[in-house]
């Protein structure tokens, strides 16, 4: 590539061109995929060296592709935490299917702009079929099903509660908060994702109005539950929302979906459950059953980035309130186009306006593996799951978490303080051999350990397993 267009005749070079930096980008990553087992899941960084490296583009004079390419891929490789290494098992990143990377590109190269139907019919459609698809199998009546594709969770999250006060209060959205006659008020389990306290901030509720309710089991305890809605309404405020969580970020734990559907339906308040890694599991025949309740929500968050291993950001919301979510984010103006009878605008049912396709990914992945395929590894995740626990008691951990789902919570009966399991998580990591991380559930201290990658196989749990075993040697 010696001889490729540099400056502006870069952005569109001859097809020769083009397709030599395609074959080198794609030598790179097979080299990548070959060799990632054998190195580090986290090496470590100089954060000088780093900086230095990437102040020395001072974009003033043009560099050939091949360098540039070769250099930003060293610095990925060495200043990075291998979410698709086999022995990441870590927060809720997964390794990518080929089929979501070839997404991507697609998605970049045509570049659809998904603001209004009419610019991009095929992206817009496809993406209200995965919804129709998602929402079907996690209980919704598929032809009812509203929604959007969201940067992330939280993104998908905040729209649940925009949704949320904009039924509960219609001048809501025009008069804001002063149009309440108090302060509105929302629950989470203690065990959730704490995004709620910037999603609050955000929405103008203030963080003071999430209520986190402690938890049984790791599951929210739902008479405590009702008890503080029955004293926040005593003491003035308006109770608005209950969020369930179907799959803890700490634990896996999946928040009583009938119970909470029960208590919202009986004391009027909207029911979203923010099932961002847990939704994965409706895909699966067999671990479906454990979020049985979640058809009951008024929305329902679903990442696909998360364990539909796509490549980030691919969050969703998914509802059957196709009227409130209009009402939500309704606006016009003249210099978007007109809308097409019998579809939806994008712009109209989220929060961006513009943005990327990035239902693509999901789509071809989908196609691709079929349900059955995604169902197929979701159940031998869970599967080597089981056999981590098993072997991890085997060997005087004690298991302190109970789900269906791939994340294993253990802790070293012996010493049971913050202190010595997070020297253990940091013993792992920085050995290279895995990556877990500390976590404290209902105050105790323990290790987190996720099956998340498609890559992972029996012989990495073993080697987490020796990991995390060597590690507590040391400390004896």
């Amino acid at each position: 590539m010696d001889d490729f267009s540099l400056g502006r005749a870069s952005f569109d070079p001859p097809g020769q061109e083009a397709d030599a930096v395609w074959r080198h980008v794609a030598g790179l990553l097979a080299g990548e995929r070959e060799s990632l087992p054998g190195r580090s899941v986290s090496p470590p960084v100089d954060v000088g060296a780093l900086r230095a490296a990437i102040e020395a583009y001072d974009f003033e004079r043009p560099v050939a592709p091949h360098a540039a390419i070769e250099e930003v891929a060293d610095l990925l490789r060495e200043a990075t935490v291998h979410t698709t290494h086999p022995r990441y098992f870590g927060l809720f990143n997964p390794t990518p299917t080929l089929m979501g990377v070839v997404g991507e590109t697609l998605a970049a190269a045509f570049n659809p702009q998904l603001a209004a139907w009419s610019h991009a019919p095929a992206a817009a459609e496809i993406e209200a079929h995965l919804l129709r698809f998602l929402g079907g199998r996690l209980g919704y009546p598929p032809e009812r099903v509203a929604g959007s594709f969201t940067s992330g969770g939280a993104e998908a999250n905040m729209t649940g509660v925009l949704l949320a006060l904009t039924r509960a209060w219609p001048d809501y959205g025009t008069e804001g908060l002063r149009a309440l006659p108090g302060r509105p008020v929302m629950y989470a389990s203690a065990e959730s994702h704490l995004a709620w306290l910037k999603i609050a901030h955000a929405t103008g509720i203030g963080r003071g109005a999430v209520r986190l309710v402690p938890t049984t089991d790791l599951r929210m305890d739902v008479p405590h539950l009702a008890r503080r809605i029955a004293a926040d309404r005593a003491a003035g405020d308006l109770p608005f929302l209950v969020v369930a969580t179907a799959g803890t970020t700490a634990a896996g734990a999946i928040d009583p979906l009938h119970d909470l559907a029960d208590l919202c339906g009986d004391l009027g308040l909207w029911l979203h459950a923010d099932a961002a890694y847990g939704g994965a599991a409706a895909l699966s025949d067999r671990l479906r059953p454990a979020l049985s309740g979640i058809e009951r929500a008024g929305s329902v968050t679903v990442d696909a980035h998360k364990w539909l291993s796509v490549p980030m950001g691919a969050g969703a919301l998914l509802t059957t309130d196709a009227e409130g979510l209009a009402e939500t984010f309704r606006v016009t103006t003249s210099y978007m186009p007109a809308g097409v009878p019998d579809t939806v605008d994008p712009y109209t049912s989220g929060q961006q306006w513009s943005r990327r396709f990035m239902g693509l990914k999901l789509f071809l992945s989908l196609a691709v593996a079929g349900r059955s395929g995604y169902a197929e590894q979701l159940d031998r995740d869970a599967a080597l799951a089981g056999e981590l626990r098993g072997r991890l008691a085997a060997d005087g951990w004690d298991v302190v978490n109970d789900t269906p789902l791939p994340v294993v919570c253990f802790a070293d009966p012996g010493d049971g303080t913050w202190e010595h399991h997070e020297g253990l998580a940091h013993r792992v990591v920085q050995g290279g051999r895995a990556w877990i991380s500390p976590v404290r559930l209902d105050g105790r201290a323990a290790l987190r350990a996720c099956v998340i990658s498609h890559r992972t196989t029996s012989a990495d749990v073993a080697g987490l397993v020796r990991a995390v075993n060597d590690a507590r040697k040391l400390t004896t």
